[in-house]
């Protein structure tokens, strides 16, 4: 494919412990966002967010990568990585400066942001991001853009994500053995909140559920940015086992039938609807397949009692996160859930019972390219990926050094001419 018409192409990979996919996505040069091909593979060598195995991880990472550029007829050479564990935590760091009454001029916003970067203190762990989300005059809050404007003092609210550094480092070299450079490491709330909320819902306030497969993300969004964050080590994969367990089957005979057959919510025919175990082709397993076709059936009502007692725990666990972080109560608001396990059928009416909360799903919005399989909450993160990369926002930490990088490229470019002057005149 040629990709001449593209001003920007970006690569995504987002590192799951259910599944490892990629995506490339390009600009084009009127600004609109289309995705050029994506793929996926079964996740090797990922537990609970963390890399457990070096060799498995960075081959599953080049087997996903390379079906995204098939798809795409295009390569890459650098990746934006999405991180869902690594022990993430959000904050919001508050700093402000004197101005004296007077016009707020660009430097003035750049001292500032140098005076937030300098506070940083991430305390031997790694900073992800650190954006600023907005401004403050005199203690007035939501200003966008303060330059031009007249104020006392001139302050910034700023969020800081941190993440724990030697599992960040294993993802990075995990994804750079696969022969890609790492343009940065997402946490992966803030990217499926670049493709699940809207404008106003993050500036009015609500909670993103990621289900994952082994690690559940619950962050809450108010005033434009992350407020809170708790990574909650279970996710839908423990429902597989659960269900695996409780009828003596395999882990794919498992996911399959919580797929195909599962619910959250249960039917007054649940009890006489019989459903098959085992799928076309399987062998027969275990305790429940005792030698005869119709003992290898079971009354789909046992199948959503094993669901529906697990998804109690994990709305349990959610509740309580929400509720540590103030977002419950009259401080409560919508909620949306998102990841491969809020495809489950009958989530959003379940978790609306059991938080006592609006509840949607949340899905990747509509995007050229985007194939139909993909648009769906599994691959929102890895949407929201791609969405951050076109979006690249400010970073603190880079305020400072574009001016810095410029003096030096002069310096550079001087001695070059005075070099090339000494051959040609001596």
């Amino acid at each position: 494919m040629a990709t001449a018409r593209f001003s920007k192409v970006f690569g995504a990979v987002n590192i799951g412990s259910f599944r490892i996919s990629a995506m490339i996505m390009g600009l084009t040069e009127s600004g609109e966002l289309e995705v050029l091909g994506s793929g996926h593979r079964a996740s090797h060598g990922i537990k609970r967010g963390y890399v457990t195995d070096m060799p498995g991880a960075t081959y599953a990472i080049r087997d996903a990568v390379e079906r995204a550029e098939k798809n795409a007829g295009a390569s890459v050479q650098s990746v934006w990585v999405g991180c869902t564990g690594a022990g993430l935590a959000s904050d919001v760091s508050r700093v402000d400066i004197e101005i004296g009454g007077r016009r707020i001029e660009e430097d003035d916003i750049e001292h500032l942001l140098i005076a937030a970067r300098d506070r940083l203190q991430p305390d031997g762990r790694t900073v992800l991001h650190a954006q600023p989300a907005h401004y403050t005059l005199d203690g007035a809050h939501g200003v966008a853009n303060p330059k031009g404007l007249h104020a006392e003092r001139l302050g910034v609210e700023v969020h800081v994500m941190q993440a724990d550094s030697a599992p960040v480092r294993n993802l990075t070299e995990a994804v750079q053995n696969a022969h890609l450079d790492v343009e940065a490491v997402v946490a992966a709330p803030l990217a499926a909140g670049y493709a699940c909320l809207s404008e106003e819902e993050r500036e009015m306030g609500v909670a993103l559920v990621e289900i994952g497969g082994q690690v559940t993300n619950v962050s809450v969004y108010a005033a434009g940015m992350l407020l809170g964050l708790k990574s909650l080590p279970y996710g839908s994969a423990d429902i597989t086992d659960a269900i695996a367990s409780a009828f003596g089957i395999r882990r794919f005979q498992a996911e399959r039938l919580k797929c195909v057959s599962g619910s959250a919510i249960a039917s007054p025919n649940d009890h006489r609807e019989m459903i098959p175990v085992n799928g076309p082709g399987d062998e027969q397993a275990g305790p429940v397949a005792r030698g005869a076709d119709d003992k290898n059936r079971i009354a789909r009502a046992e199948l959503v009692s094993i669901v529906t007692h697990n998804l109690s725990q994990l709305t349990a666990e959610v509740g309580r996160s929400l509720k540590a972080m103030g977002f419950s109560g009259a401080r409560g608001g919508p909620v949306v859930l998102t990841g491969g396990g809020a495809e489950l059928a009958g989530l959003a009416e379940f978790a609306q019972g059991a938080l006592g909360m609006p509840v949607r799903i949340g899905r990747p919005p509509q995007l050229t390219g985007l194939p139909e399989a993909h648009a769906t909450p599994g691959f929102a993160t890895l949407v929201g990926l791609c969405l951050y990369a076109a979006d690249d926002p400010v970073d603190i930490r880079s305020v400072g050094l574009r001016n810095q990088q410029s003096i030096g490229f002069g310096g550079q470019q001087i001695a070059g001419r005075l070099f090339r002057a000494l051959k040609e005149y001596f």
